[in-house]
C-alpha cells in the first residue's frame, strides 16, 4: 500500500473514529452555537456544549488530537525533523469556557470606548494579526509593537514579544488595562460584564459560579478559546505526514534551503510548530524614527538580551505582514534578504548587541530568497477558523475591523444548500466535496488534524497562573 493511500485509510478511519465517540466535525471552528444568518430573530444566546473541531470531549474536558502526536521529539522539546512531536499544548478546558472566551473576544464591551475588542488587533482574516507595523489603541495611540499572530498560542511557553509572560491568562490581562490598548480597567470591566443582562448567566454556566463574575474568570474564558486556534493541517503538513506530492518542486528547493546549515532558519524556526520558543537577539533595525526597542533586554539581569525578541512562529506566516517586532519589512523576501546582508548589519551606532550566533552571512541568492518565501506560503492552514458570533451578549456589534469578515460569512451562510461530505483522491492534496448529504455549510475541518484521544494534563486555575501581576501588567504591559 503506497504512502497516499495509507494515510488516507487512516484519515478516513480517524473520521468514523471521531464519530463514534461523539466529537463528530463540526461547523466553522469554534462557532459551532447554532447561530444562523437567516434573518429571523435570533434564539437567547447559549454556550456550546462540544469542543472545537481537532478536539475531542473527554469527561467535561476538551483534549487535543493531532497527528504530530504519533511522533517523538527528542527530550521532549517539541522541535526537530518533519515527523516530530509538537510541544505540550494547553487543553482541559471545557466546551462552554472556550465558547464563552469565543464572546469575550469579539466584544467591545471589554474595551474602555466599547468600539475596540481583543478581534481588533487579532483578526481571524489577516492570520489572527491586523496588518499593521505597530497596532492602534481604543483612542487612537500607536502601540509600540506589532501584533502577534495567535494561531497555536496553546503551544507557546513565552508570550509577548519581549517573552516575559509564562501563560495566557497572564498575557490576556496586559491589554485589557493597558493605556495604549483597550485601556479599561479592571473595576469597569468587572461592572459592565455584572451589569449586563446575559454575561451572569453564560460566566455561571460556565464555570458552575452562581456568584459575580472576577477577573480570574474572564482570563480564563480568553485563554480558553485562544488554546482552541489549532493551525496543523497545511501543505507542508501533508507533505510532513508522507504526501511529498503536496509540495512543488520551488517549494522543496525552498524548504531545503531553509533547513541546510548554510540559511540556518531551522535553527530558530524549528518545525513542527517553527518556533524554538527562545528570545534570540538579531540585530533587526527599527523604522525609520523609532527609537532603538531594548526587548527582553530591560533590566541588569537581561542585559544580556537588551535588543532580544521572542522567535516568532511562522505558521500562517503570509498572512501576517508586515514583519518583526515593528513590522520593518513588508514582505517575506524583504524579511529573509536581512538575513544575507550580514552579520549585525543593521545595528544602530552605540549598540553593542550580543548577537545569537546562528546569525552570519550565508549570502543567499535572491533566487534562494524567493524560493524561502515559496516554501514559507506552504505554512498556511485557517482550516479551523473559528465563526464570528452573529449576536454579542453585550447587544454592541462587532468591532469595525471584523464586519468585513462577517459580512463574508453571512453571504457564504446564506448560500450554502449543499451537502459537502469529503472524499481525498489520489491527484489532489485538497478534499473533494460530493452531494450525497445534507449540512448547513462546508466542513473546515480536516480528518488529518484527528488521530487519537489527546494526553495532556488537566490544568486548575489558580491565583499564581491567572492575574497575580495584573496590576504590574496594568502599569507597563502592552499585549505585544
Amino acid at each position: 500500500m503506497n504512502s497516499w493511500l495509507s494515510l488516507a485509510v487512516l484519515c478516513c478511519a480517524v473520521l468514523c473514529q471521531s464519530v463514534a465517540v461523539g466529537a463528530a466535525p463540526r461547523l466553522a471552528g469554534a462557532g459551532f452555537t447554532g447561530e444562523d444568518f437567516s434573518g429571523v430573530a435570533p434564539a437567547p444566546i447559549q454556550l456550546s456544549t462540544q469542543c472545537p473541531p481537532s478536539f475531542e470531549l473527554v469527561g467535561q474536558q476538551c483534549k487535543l488530537v493531532n497527528l504530530y502526536q504519533q511522533y517523538d521529539s527528542l527530550q521532549n522539546k517539541g522541535v526537530g525533523g518533519t515527523k516530530t512531536a509538537l510541544p505540550a499544548a494547553r487543553d482541559g478546558f471545557s466546551p462552554q469556557q472556550i465558547d464563552l472566551g469565543r464572546f469575550l473576544f469579539f466584544d467591545p464591551l471589554l474595551s474602555a470606548n466599547k468600539q475596540q475588542a481583543c478581534a481588533s488587533c487579532h483578526q481571524p482574516d489577516k492570520g489572527f494579526a491586523d496588518g499593521k507595523a505597530v497596532s492602534t489603541g481604543a483612542f487612537g495611540q500607536q502601540g509600540k509593537r506589532s501584533a502577534p499572530t495567535l494561531w497555536n498560542v496553546g503551544f507557546l511557553q513565552k508570550l509577548f514579544w519581549d517573552g516575559r509572560s509564562p501563560s495566557l491568562e497572564q498575557q490576556a490581562a496586559g491589554p485589557l488595562f493597558a493605556p495604549d490598548e483597550m485601556a479599561n480597567t479592571p473595576e469597569k470591566l468587572l461592572h459592565d460584564l455584572n451589569a449586563n443582562a446575559v454575561y451572569p448567566r453564560l460566566f455561571a454556566e460556565a464555570f458552575a459560579n452562581k456568584g459575580p463574575i472576577e477577573l480570574p474568570q474572564i482570563v480564563t474564558a480568553l485563554a480558553a478559546f485562544q488554546s482552541s486556534l489549532i493551525s496543523l493541517n497545511s501543505r507542508y503538513d501533508h507533505y510532513a505526514h508522507g504526501f511529498h506530492q503536496a509540495l512543488n518542486e520551488t517549494e522543496i528547493k525552498g524548504m531545503n534551503v531553509f533547513r541546510s546549515f548554510v540559511a540556518r532558519c531551522a535553527e530558530c524556526h524549528t518545525p513542527p510548530l517553527f518556533t524554538n520558543q527562545q528570545i534570540a537577539v538579531i540585530g533587526t533595525p527599527e523604522p525609520e524614527g523609532k527609537p532603538f526597542d531594548v526587548g527582553a533586554g530591560t533590566t541588569e539581569e537581561t542585559a544580556k538580551l537588551r535588543g532580544g525578541f521572542k522567535v516568532p512562529t511562522l505558521r500562517n506566516v503570509a498572512l501576517t505582514a508586515p514583519y518583526m517586532h515593528s513590522g520593518r519589512f513588508a514582505t517575506l523576501e524583504e524579511a529573509a534578504e536581512f538575513y544575507s546582508k550580514g552579520r549585525g548589519h543593521a545595528v544602530p551606532k552605540g549598540e553593542k548587541l550580543l548577537l545569537h550566533w546562528h546569525i552570519w552571512e550565508p549570502k543567499l541568492s535572491a533566487e534562494e530568497n524567493q524560493q524561502i518565501a515559496a516554501f514559507l506560503q506552504t505554512l498556511t492552514d485557517q482550516s479551523l477558523t473559528p465563526q464570528l458570533p452573529k449576536q454579542l451578549p453585550s447587544g454592541l456589534p462587532l468591532p469595525a475591523e471584523v464586519r468585513p469578515q462577517q459580512a463574508a460569512e453571512q453571504a457564504s451562510q446564506q448560500t450554502q444548500q449543499q451537502t459537502t461530505a469529503w472524499t481525498p483522491t489520489s491527484s489532489t492534496t485538497a478534499w473533494t466535496p460530493t452531494s450525497s448529504q445534507t449540512t448547513e455549510a462546508p466542513l473546515r475541518g480536516h480528518p488529518l488534524q484527528a488521530t487519537q484521544s489527546a494526553k495532556a494534563a488537566t490544568w486548575t486555575p489558580t491565583q499564581n497562573n491567572t492575574i497575580s501581576q495584573s496590576a504590574e501588567l496594568a502599569k507597563n504591559g502592552e499585549h505585544k
